[in-house]
């Protein structure tokens, strides 16, 4: 009986992983189709040759970084608080990191637009100038857009990160020994979630590269609008594209494997 199920489950195993890998396998076949009878690298050297390639590319990546940075600022003090003090705030921080998911990019973009396209001001004294005015604003307002669309991966990443250690007792023993709070977060909390940060700093670093909508919008020089350009003039170099974004991808996972790999008994050293 057991063998029974071991078969069965490879079997959907199996059938999963055909069904990534065969678009997968499809689109890099016919990247390599752009001289006709042969199959050759022609689409890849036409796509690394043009230099908006790597000036959208190095963007996109800085922007990635900075929304990781941002994200982590914002979400693993919240999620430690909550789980240290307010953990009946549990189910309304879930719902709010949520959001992202029921509202659409597009309603996002332009509600940022509306809403920081002109001076905000508060009893007539002006707080804040428009966002929209300068490259430097914009860019700032993009990775705040793309810091909501990665909240509801950042946050559960850490959130189950937390809960795999004893947060309290990790504290308590923080604060017998003079710790602050600063110390606490930086000492004691982020080595014990490594391997939760790194996952969520994948999603959010693929998230960030391949979006499309709100760096549109914004008109910033991003990957998603290059690659989307390009499909509507060439037709092998975005299949091209789109094997090296897998592939970095991919090289991004296994990264994280091997910086992760036996680091399982970090939070039971820590008590």
């Amino acid at each position: 009986m057991a063998r029974r199920v071991s078969w069965f489950a490879w079997f959907w195993y199996v059938l999963g992983a055909l069904y990534f890998i065969i678009p997968l396998w499809g689109t890099f076949v016919f990247s390599l189709q752009k001289e006709r009878g042969t199959f050759s690298l022609a689409a890849y050297q036409s796509a690394f040759a043009d230099p908006k390639f790597a000036e959208t590319f190095l963007y996109s990546n800085v922007m990635a970084v900075l929304t990781i940075i941002f994200s982590l600022l914002l979400v693993v003090p919240t999620a430690y608080w909550v789980h240290l003090r307010v953990p009946r705030m549990r189910p309304v921080v879930e719902f709010i990191t949520l959001m992202p998911f029921v509202i659409p990019a597009i309603v996002l973009v332009f509600g940022l637009i509306k809403t920081f396209s002109r001076p905000l001001t508060i009893l007539g004294v002006t707080v804040l100038p428009p966002l929209t005015n300068s490259s430097l604003s914009t860019d700032f307002l993009l990775v705040a857009g793309y810091v909501v669309l990665s909240l509801p991966y950042m946050y559960r990443a850490v959130d189950n990160g937390l809960r795999a250690m004893d947060v309290g007792t990790l504290t308590e023993a923080a604060q017998s020994l003079g710790a602050g709070w600063g110390t606490i977060l930086w000492r004691i909390i982020l080595p014990n979630l490594r391997s939760a940060l790194l996952s969520g700093a994948l999603l959010t670093f693929a998230i960030v590269v391949g979006e499309l909508t709100i760096a549109t919008f914004l008109g910033r020089p991003a990957f998603g609008p290059y690659l989307a350009l390009i499909g509507n003039h060439k037709v092998y170099e975005p299949a091209a594209l789109a094997i090296v974004s897998f592939g970095l991808t991919w090289l991004a996972m296994g990264i994280i494997d091997r910086v992760t790999r036996g680091q399982g008994g970090t939070t039971t050293g820590a008590h």
